[in-house]
């Protein structure tokens, strides 16, 4: 099973700590661009559909299998999504148009992740393998290889955008220098399949979510900082830093108070697993996703759900809003990504 989160979910592999390295050997790995977003490619285009619940989203197509991660790009204008189809597909926000297909990975696309100043995309699969991109140019710039076992989530750290976290199906959980491709750190401890891996605001801490548990790591010292009880296939911080939200077992999400490492909150609703929580810019709606094809936007001092979001046909691997907050994006085993206004 695939899960993924919001801002970008991946699998690494389970390399020991100087085994990675960086290959600026591209080959293989390439990328179509298009000047006229219009004339980009004939199978992918944006529509709109309307009906109960949906709030009339923007439908955007073209990817020929599952849709597995999403993430905006720090000015909102573009959109980064990956695909089972092992193609990473750009788009504009405003058209939804594709601007660049990058090609080159030879499994499915686990995770997408751009880096603070939106300059380079990180992104990783179950080919074992994480790929560097220049988006301007949509050329590759970099590789790791020598990884032995698929990466199943994937973070940049807000502060740093050479820092890249993983988290693997055996286990490990990894911080890599995205300009050499090495490991920096490894935190042990995990003996799980981790699916999801973030930063805190201040990149000082790194949350991790397997079957087992959540752990917060300390980011300096590499050293475990606290255990949460409850196992998750995704986790999120709040922008201020100080809850934690944790996509959990029995079709929940948790909220934790970072300060006391007490669950604040249990949002109840969805009628399946959830795959990727993500907090709003503000941080006072919290959107979550999963199996149940639904999507669902919470408020987070109530923990009562202000809007189901309806219209997809498969499960909702990714969720995350736009910068500005106007716009939630969400993927999905229908091979749809859909742009929805959640100001309304």
């Amino acid at each position: 099973m695939i899960f993924v989160t919001g801002v970008a979910v991946v699998v690494l592999a389970g390399c020991g700590g100087s085994s990675g390295s960086a290959v600026n050997s591209t080959a293989g790995a390439s990328a179509t661009q298009a000047p006229d977003p219009g004339n980009q490619n004939a199978s992918a285009s944006a529509t709109q559909v309307s009906g109960p619940g949906n709030q009339h989203p923007s439908v955007l197509t073209g990817h020929t299998a599952r849709v597995t991660t999403v993430a905006f790009s720090p000015d909102g204008r573009t959109l980064a999504t990956g695909s089972a189809d092992k193609t990473v597909r750009l788009w504009n926000v405003a058209t939804g148009q594709v601007t660049a297909t990058f090609t080159g990975h030879t499994g499915g696309v686990f995770a997408v992740a751009f880096s603070p100043d939106g300059r380079t995309l990180v992104t990783a699969g179950e080919d074992f393998t994480v790929r560097v991109w220049n988006v301007a140019t949509a050329k590759a710039t970099g590789s790791f290889a020598n990884l032995t076992d698929q990466v199943t989530a994937i973070a940049v750290s807000p502060t740093d955008g050479n820092v890249l976290a993983t988290g693997s199906a055996n286990g490990p959980v990894r911080l890599w220098n995205v300009a050499t491709g090495q490991v920096t750190t490894t935190f042990t401890g995990n003996t799980n399949y981790v699916y999801g891996v973030a930063f805190s605001p201040d990149g000082k801490t790194l949350a991790s979510g397997s079957q087992e548990s959540v752990r917060l790591w300390n980011v300096a010292t590499g050293q475990l900082a606290s255990t949460l009880t409850d196992g998750a296939t995704n986790v999120a911080f709040s922008p201020d830093g100080t809850t934690l939200a944790s996509a959990a077992d029995r079709n929940r999400v948790l909220l934790y108070d970072l300060a006391t490492g007490k669950t604040i909150a249990t949002l109840t609703g969805h009628t399946g697993q959830i795959y990727s929580v993500a907090f709003s810019p503000d941080g006072k709606v919290l959107a979550s996703g999963g199996n149940d094809t639904t999507a669902r936007l919470w408020n987070v001092v109530t923990g009562q759900t202000t809007k189901t979001l309806t219209g997809h046909t498969g499960q909702i691997y990714s969720v995350a809003f736009s910068p500005d907050g106007k716009v939630l994006a969400t993927v999905s085993e229908d091979s749809t990504i859909r742009l929805w206004d959640v100001t309304s």
